[in-house]
C-alpha cells in the first residue's frame, strides 16, 4: 500500500487543537489567540523558516472563522491574479465579503508593483491578507503594505515538538500505522530536519520507503546517514537547504576559510538564490564575527549590498565573492555580538533599574528641582574630552559586559578603556 500524497501533507492538522507549535501566538492570551477569539483578525504576515506551520495555519485561520479563503503563490501568481480574486470577493456580495481571507506563499517574492495592487483591498477590508515568507518583511514588504499588517514570526519547532510530530505519524497515518516502526533512535531525523516538520516528515517517509513490504522497521542514526543524505545533496532556494547552506557559508567565514566560504557561495549562487538575502547575511557576519577586530569590514558589507541592490545577477556574484573572500581573511572578533547578549542578559535579570540622577534629561523646573541632571560632567569640557563619572545604575555599577578579544585593533581598544576606566578594569 503506498500514498502518492506526501507524508507532511496526510499530517496536516485539520484543526487549530491539531496544530503544534507555536505556542508564544497561540496559547490562551496570546496575541494571535486573543484575535481569533475576537473574531475580528488583522492583515498579518507570517515570518519564519520553512517547515513551521504559516501555510497550515493560514489555512486553519480561515477554517476557524468561517471566511471564504483564497491562496496564490508569489512564484507564480501576479497583478492579474490579485485583482481577479478581488473583483471576485467585491462581485460575491456580503456573504463573500464578510472577511475574505487572501494567503500569498512567499509574498517576498512580489515585486512592488504586484504589492501596491494590495494596498487598495487591503485598506478598505475588502480582503483580510495573509503573506508567508521566510524572509524579513522590513526589507521585503513595502512600507505601505506593512504599515496595514501585523507581523507575527514563527519559530522553528521544538525538539518535542518534532518528536510528537513524528510518533503522531507513526501511530495515525494509515500507511504508516499497518507497520511496526521502533524509533531506536532520533537525533539523526532531528538534525536533518532543523526545526523543519515537513522536512523531516517527508525524510521519514523516504526511509520507511526503503524497506519495501518490511512492516518490522527500526529506524536508527545509521540507517538515517545513509539513506537521508542523498535525498539532500541538491540546494533548493525555497527551503529545504537554504538555511543548511548559508550557515555552512557563515560558518566557514567565521572559521577564516575563504576557499571554502567561495564554494558555499557558489552552491548559492548556481541554486539563484537571492544576492540580496546573501549581502544581508554578510553584513552580519561582519558584525558578529569581525566586529571591532577589523572595523571596516561592516563597511565593506555594506556597500557590497548597496552595490549588489543596484547591479543584480549575474555580475554580482563578483561583488560577493570580493565581499566574502575579505570577510574570511579578517581578524576575527565577537566583542561586540557577546556585550550586547551579556547585557540583554543582565537587562531581563535584574529588569528596568533606574538611570542615575545625574544622566536624567531636565526639560522641567520641576524636574531640575528633584535633581534631574544634577551633577552631570560635560566630557568636552574637561582634558581629553573625557570626566570620571559613574554612568551605569548603581546596581550593577561594576559589571563589565564588552569584554575585547585578542586582535591587534581590539587590544588597542582595551588599552584605551584601561587608561580611562583605571577604577573599573
Amino acid at each position: 500500500m503506498s500514498f502518492q500524497v506526501p507524508l507532511a501533507e496526510r499530517m496536516r492538522p485539520k484543526n487549530l487543537d491539531e496544530y503544534i507549535g507555536q505556542e508564544h501566538l497561540l496559547e490562551k492570551n496570546a496575541p494571535l489567540r486573543r484575535a481569533l477569539d475576537s473574531g475580528m483578525i488583522p492583515s498579518m504576515i507570517f515570518w519564519g523558516p520553512p517547515g513551521v506551520g504559516k501555510t497550515t495555519l493560514a489555512n486553519l485561520i480561515a477554517t476557524q472563522l468561517k471566511r471564504p479563503f483564497y491562496t496564490l503563490s508569489a512564484i507564480s501568481s501576479g497583478v492579474k491574479d490579485v485583482r481577479e480574486i478581488i473583483q471576485r470577493v467585491e462581485q460575491g456580495g456580503m456573504f463573500t465579503q464578510s472577511g475574505a481571507i487572501l494567503f500569498i506563499d512567499e509574498i517576498h517574492r512580489f515585486s512592488k508593483s504586484q504589492q501596491d495592487s494590495l494596498l487598495a483591498a487591503v485598506e478598505k477590508g475588502i480582503i483580510t491578507l495573509i503573506g508567508a515568507t521566510t524572509e524579513n518583511p522590513s526589507f521585503e514588504v513595502i512600507s505601505a503594505l506593512l504599515s496595514r499588517c501585523q507581523v507575527y514570526t514563527l519559530r522553528h519547532h521544538t525538539k518535542d515538538d518534532l518528536l510528537h510530530l513524528l510518533n503522531k505519524a507513526i501511530s495515525e497515518d494509515a500507511f504508516l500505522k499497518q507497520k511496526n516502526i521502533r524509533l531506536e533512535e532520533t537525533d539523526g531525523l532531528l538534525a536533518i530536519s532543523g526545526g523543519d516538520a515537513r522536512k523531516l516528515l517527508n525524510v521519514f517517509e523516504i526511509i520507511i520507503g526503503t524497506f519495501g513490504t518490511q512492516n518490522e522497521i527500526t529506524i536508527n542514526n545509521k540507517i538515517v546517514q545513509e539513506t537521508a543524505q542523498q535525498s539532500l545533496a541538491m540546494y533548493d532556494k525555497d527551503g529545504e537547504q537554504h538555511y543548511d547552506i548559508i550557515s555552512a557559508f557563515i560558518k566557514s567565514i567565521r572559521g577564516s576559510d575563504p576557499n571554502a566560504a567561495v564554494y558555499w557561495l557558489a552552491r548559492m549562487v548556481e541554486g539563484g538564490e537571492d544576492p540580496k538575502f546573501i549581502a544581508r547575511r554578510l553584513i552580519i557576519s561582519a558584525s558578529e564575527d569581525i566586529g571591532l577586530a577589523n572595523p571596516n569590514a561592516l563597511l565593506m558589507a555594506n556597500n557590497c549590498f548597496q552595490a549588489v541592490q543596484v547591479i543584480g545577477w549575474p555580475e554580482s556574484r563578483i561583488i560577493l565573492a570580493q565581499c566574502t573572500i575579505y570577510l574570511a581573511s579578517s581578524p576575527k572578533g565577537n566583542g561586540a555580538y557577546m556585550a550586547i547578549n551579556n547585557a540583554q542578559a543582565e537587562v531581563r535579570k535584574s529588569g528596568n533599574l533606574p538611570v542615575p540622577l545625574p544622566l536624567r534629561n531636565a526639560p522641567t523646573a520641576l524636574m531640575k528641582e528633584l535633581g534631574y541632571g544634577e551633577g552631570y560632567l560635560y566630557s568636552h569640557d574637561h582634558p581629553g574630552n573625557f570626566a570620571y563619572q559613574e554612568f551605569m545604575p548603581e546596581a550593577i555599577s561594576s559589571m563589565k559586559f564588552y569584554q575585547p578579544g585578542s586582535s591587534k585593533k581590539e587590544k588597542e581598544i582595551e588599552d584605551i578603556i584601561k587608561q580611562l576606566w583605571k577604577d573599573k578594569y
